[in-house]
């Protein structure tokens, strides 16, 4: 009987053996896993520079055409301006009619692009939007606008440029 107890005890270690792989195995295995997940990160990583590049590429051309559609809007209203001083036979009212239509194209191009007048006249003094130049005596409530020097501009509700303001001194 002892021949039987041994013989199955045989192929047991021989099944162990094949099973436990060798520490050369698992290093070589672990190598190519540590190789596998390198070039996955460097795929990445070149991927996200990729990205961050084109990201800047398309901003710069953002910037640089950005204004493109206002300035072909622009280019009529020039056109209009050079018809009109090419004209031989001007009056005063041809030069007066020729510059109230190209003011209206003016006009319309700035709604189009959401450029809005500030014309404060009788408003309360805003420092945000008005640029004080000087106080009148006047009628009017104390840091209201008297009246408007230059008219300031806004363009989707941030100031191009304040309006040129007088404002009404508190009476005495």
């Amino acid at each position: 009987m002892e021949q039987n107890e041994a013989a199955p005890q045989q192929p047991e270690q021989a099944v162990q053996a094949e099973v436990i792989p060798s520490v050369e195995e698992m290093l070589k295995q672990a190598e190519l896993k540590a190789q596998e997940h390198y070039d996955a990160w460097m795929y990445a990583k070149a991927e996200g520079e990729n990205i961050r590049r084109r990201a800047q590429d398309d901003i710069s051309k953002a910037h640089k055409f950005a204004v493109e559609r206002f300035s072909n809007e622009m280019l009529a209203i020039k056109d209009s301006l050079e018809a009109g001083l090419a004209v031989q036979s001007a009056t005063v009212e041809s030069f007066k009619s020729g510059m109230e239509l190209t003011l209206k194209q003016l006009a319309s191009v700035f709604e189009k692009f959401n450029i809005k007048e500030i014309n404060p006249v009788g408003e309360k003094f805003d420092a945000h939007k008005h640029q004080a130049i000087g106080m009148l005596e006047s009628e009017q409530e104390a840091n209201t606008v008297v009246s408007v020097m230059q008219k300031g501009y806004q363009l989707n509700d941030r100031v191009l440029r304040p309006a040129l303001v007088m404002v009404a001194k508190a009476k005495e």
